[in-house]
């Protein structure tokens, strides 16, 4: 049980979505420790993952305004977060949480460099509840990480109640993590509203839950 939790905070640590290069996840399972990028670097990070990821249609999926609240599940060192922070400013908010603090440490940098730091609130949670309050969110958004949790139908049911009526859980991952995620989706009563493919290896799927309007 216990390699198994260090297995789990390794994974989700790692970078958070650090690696825009072909990582499973918006974070990258790697030994290596995550490393402050300023200026021109951390503009070519965000370019690569920009290019490799389409968050732009991330984005579309969420159906953000500006004014709505949306949780970050895994937000790691921001490089998804940035843009879920603009689609919802100048008075909306982002909760993006993550199990390691040290990653949310470089997110604030990153959005505060992009003059989007007051957006955003940084939570550390544990690594299989959601951490977020009851009938308070417009979305969720997991975005590679679902395949991470221990229960993800449990984690995804405890999630729905998170939601306000009418709100959303949004799921992006690679192809090979699909059938498990429908699967989990479907054991914590959630319906697929729409689905969609960023490109040939991912998916995007919107969720709601089939007790609420």
């Amino acid at each position: 049980m216990r390699a198994l939790a260090l297995c789990l905070i390794a994974a989700v640590a790692a970078c958070g979505r650090n690696s825009a290069e072909g990582a499973d996840k918006h974070v990258a399972v790697t030994d290596e420790k995550p490393v402050a990028v300023t200026g021109s670097a951390q503009e070519q990070e965000q370019a690569r993952f920009d290019s490799e990821r389409h968050p732009e249609k991330i984005v579309e999926a969420l159906a953000l305004r500006p004014g709505d609240r949306v949780a970050d599940i895994g937000a790691g060192s921001g490089l998804l977060t940035i843009h879920l922070a603009r689609a919802v400013a100048p008075n909306g908010r982002v909760v993006a949480t993550d199990i390691d603090g040290t990653v949310l440490d470089l997110l604030s940098q990153r959005l505060d460099a992009a003059g989007l730091g007051s957006v955003v609130d940084r939570r550390v949670v544990s690594a299989d509840t959601p951490g977020l309050e009851p009938a308070s969110y417009d979305a969720i958004l997991l975005a590679e990480v679902d395949h991470y949790f221990s229960d993800p139908a449990g984690w995804l049911r405890a999630a729905a109640g998170a939601l306000k009526p009418g709100g959303r859980i949004v799921i992006s991952n690679r192809g090979y993590h699909r059938a498990q995620t429908m699967a989990a989706a479907k054991k914590a009563g959630l319906v697929l509203k729409s689905e969609s493919n960023p490109d040939s290896s991912r998916f995007i799927a919107v969720f709601v839950p089939e007790n609420k309007p």
